[in-house]
């Protein structure tokens, strides 16, 4: 049989991390029995090799997304994420229940994480999805800071006095690039979309102990290094909310993010960004209707898809009333041949 026949939408098994700041959200929201352990994250779709996802639907059921990859990496990953990432998915998304604070932590850019591990950077975002009331989050310094007292902070325990401290309600949407100094805060449960990279320097961890009783390592020295003290005005995301829109939330090198609501039928045809999509079911299930193989999925709520990149024009159809879906992909449309069709129109027009 030809592999490419087989393109459909993906789905996942379950694929839960429990951790010392977990919380019991994570299956009740995927529809699975609850339980007494800490859940903290759901890897959604995820080609890391420590925790590859597993699909659970179709022609490829029980295989793993890295070999299913491998199979036909143009037709699923689009032809220029192939060419620049050599067959690899490059963004890895999860949800994440945070019960208590997360460590105090930073991540390496790609120079870095390369130099020091052999493996990509991470940049990430985080979209709010629940907040309990007074729920908050630390992203980026909130005045400028040398490395020595950096070192001082840590040593007595007062590094968060210096961080710059978010109040957060569902809808918040922050980016954290590569060298910004972060944690998620407990009370909140929300979707994280990041470069596919499992390397994470932990600052500080406010002593307590790990899930086996023993302090969890720090990584004090290489978090200096990878650390940006540059201080932002503003570390939110502010964008509009609009009804029955794709309306884009982040834009950078590493992933495009765009939420939508929508009470009705919508189109996405999202080919021209020759990049797979990754659509994270936020609220109210929905059936993915792909219009040039008429295949369908039930994607529920907690749930995510891999859209191969041949076959990302499709429809959302919400199943209970109205849906609320994030799609992440890689935007590689050619901006030049963009604004040289926009001004052809609109000289057409004069």
């Amino acid at each position: 049989m030809n592999e490419q026949t087989l393109l459909y939408p993906l789905l996942f098994e379950p694929n839960l991390h429990t951790v010392v700041w977990g919380g019991g959200q994570l299956r009740p929201y995927k529809g699975m029995e609850p339980s007494d352990e800490p859940i903290g994250e759901s890897w959604e779709v995820s080609a890391v090799p420590t925790s590859t996802s597993i699909i659970s639907n179709g022609a490829w059921q029980g295989r793993d997304l890295v070999s299913v990859i491998h199979g036909q990496p143009e037709a699923i990953l689009g032809k220029k994420v192939n060419e620049k990432y050599h067959g690899q998915l490059p963004l890895l998304v999860k949800f994440i229940d945070a019960q208590k604070d997360l460590s105090i932590q930073v991540h390496p850019n790609d120079e870095m994480a390369m130099r020091e591990h052999g493996k990509m950077g991470k940049s990430e975002m985080w979209y709010v999805i629940k907040a309990d009331e007074g729920a908050h989050l630390y992203a980026g310094f909130k005045r400028e800071i040398q490395v020595g007292e950096y070192y001082r902070r840590i040593a007595d325990g007062t590094i968060t006095e210096v961080l710059a401290d978010h109040q957060v309600k569902a809808g918040d949407v922050f980016y954290l690039p590569a060298g910004r100094v972060h944690a998620i805060c407990g009370g909140i449960l929300l979707a994280e979309v990041q470069q596919s990279s499992d390397v994470t320097y932990r600052i500080f961890d406010y002593n307590r102990p790990g899930l086996d009783g023993k302090p969890r390592e720090l990584h004090t020295a290489l978090a200096a290094q990878a650390l940006d003290f540059h201080v932002e005005k503003n570390y939110r995301t502010d964008y509009p909310e609009l009804a029955n829109r794709a309306t884009q939330i982040i834009d950078t090198p590493y992933f495009d993010v765009r939420v939508m609501e929508v009470s009705k039928p919508f189109h996405r045809d999202l080919r021209k960004y020759d990049s797979f999509i990754i659509t994270m079911c936020i609220e109210g299930d929905c059936v993915i209707h792909v219009r040039s193989t008429g295949d369908e999925i039930l994607l529920k709520e907690g749930y995510s898809t891999l859209i191969p990149a041949a076959i990302a024009d499709f429809d959302v159809i919400p199943q209970r009333g109205r849906t609320r879906i994030l799609d992440a992909f890689i935007d590689n449309m050619d901006r030049s041949l963009t604004t040289m069709v926009t001004r052809f129109l609109h000289l057409s027009e004069i």
